[in-house]
């Protein structure tokens, strides 16, 4: 489990269409093989560690939901290690299973801040509630705004410079990850509805049957 906090960006040295090698000296002191990191809000397995840095295997799946499979050489990437259980819960929870990509439609000054909108498919805008939380690239942000089509984030000038934030520009994909207990909410009941969907017409039926 992660929380959206980013610890440092990493920088991509090799890549390929089933693996990746990062760059990134100041997260290694405690890392180890099989452990997890948030690559761009995706979850990866450490596979070997060398040269300051650590390589992760990709799969289609992932390659497919993500901006991931679009990195090239020299891409910077936020990451993230999985959260220590005596660690401080800084974002929101952040499972680093991306529910799919978003656009950047529009990015504009917004005082000492800079406001961005992104469109998003209907499946994901549905489970997004204003001032609630949004995992963007591995960032726990919270909502500004949404809409039919869109919604927006207010980005502070630290997580600009601490981010790949900063290098974003108008037409980019980014990952996204809904709140998971949004998630969860709507599915339980969805479920529920769907019992009561089955329940009447198994009334209906039995009534049909008696007539």
């Amino acid at each position: 489990m992660f929380t959206g906090i980013v610890e440092t960006v990493g920088v991509v040295e090799k890549c390929d269409a089933s693996s990746l090698f990062i760059k990134a000296d100041k997260i290694l002191e405690t890392t180890h093989i099989g452990d997890s990191i948030a690559v761009n809000g995706v979850c990866l397995t450490v596979t070997r560690l060398a040269d300051g840095g650590f390589y992760a295997d990709v799969m289609p799946e992932t390659l497919s939901r993500s901006n991931l499979g679009q990195l090239t050489c020299g891409a910077r990437v936020n990451l993230e290690r999985a959260m220590a259980a005596d660690g401080r819960f800084g974002g929101h929870i952040v499972s680093g299973h991306i529910d799919g990509r978003g656009k950047i439609t529009k990015i504009l000054k917004d005082g000492n801040a800079v406001r961005f909108w992104i469109s998003a498919a209907e499946g994901i805008l549905r489970l997004i509630v204003e001032k609630g939380s949004i995992t963007v690239d591995g960032i726990s942000l919270t909502v500004a705004g949404v809409s039919e089509s869109d919604f927006s984030i207010s980005i502070i000038p630290h997580t600009l410079g601490e981010t790949t934030l900063g290098d974003r520009r108008v037409g980019d994909s980014v990952n996204l990850e809904n709140d998971i207990i949004g998630k969860y909410v709507e599915r339980l009941l969805g479920g529920s509805l769907l019992q009561k969907n089955q329940s009447a017409r198994d009334e209906k039926l039995m009534a049909w049957l008696a007539e």
